[in-house]
């Protein structure tokens, strides 16, 4: 997997599944690129408008907490977030992301170092995060893991693997 370079967007503590995706969307709002619009709306305007292609989320503890919507994970993904790194993850969501294939890094060290609009990469392969102030290395994640992300996710990973792609 290549690494992912991007620009910084960075938030604080215990960012819920409802402030990423709004709950008031959860049955109106099923196409990808339309989801993608209200990203993050109540927490960052400037958010859905202004994200890039593999630009990386940087937070706080307990990112992603809430309810289990997919559509947390999903609508990221959906908005062209590269990679979320933050100091802890709600489990829920970590598992969700997962399967939307969406890399997730927990590093304190990373988060402290890096303000938004900073340029980062993330390479999930080698475990590390280079921020402009310097290199931050995390347990690299597992192959079976990095082969979900490089296929787009859980579903098209299993058929793939199925051979029903």
């Amino acid at each position: 997997m290549e690494p992912i370079t991007g620009k910084v967007w960075k938030y604080g503590d215990d960012v819920n599944t409802d402030v990423i995706f709004a709950g008031k969307y959860t049955y109106t709002l099923t196409d990808p690129d339309e989801m993608a619009k209200v990203a993050l709306e109540d927490l960052d305007p400037e958010f859905a408008p202004n994200v890039h292609k593999n630009d990386v989320i940087v937070a706080g503890s307990n990112f992603g907490c809430g309810s289990s919507r997919e559509q947390g994970a999903t609508v990221l993904v959906y908005a062209g977030v590269g990679a979320v790194v933050a100091k802890s993850f709600s489990r829920l969501f970590f598992r969700n992301a997962i399967n939307a294939g969406l890399p997730l890094v927990q590093s304190e060290e990373a988060v402290a170092a890096l303000e938004k609009g900073h340029e980062v990469t993330v390479d999930v392969e080698n475990g590390q995060v280079i921020t402009p102030s310097g290199t931050f290395g995390f347990p690299p994640l597992p192959a079976a893991v990095i082969g979900i992300f490089e296929d787009g996710g859980l579903i098209p990973h299993t058929r793939k693997a199925l051979g029903i792609e």
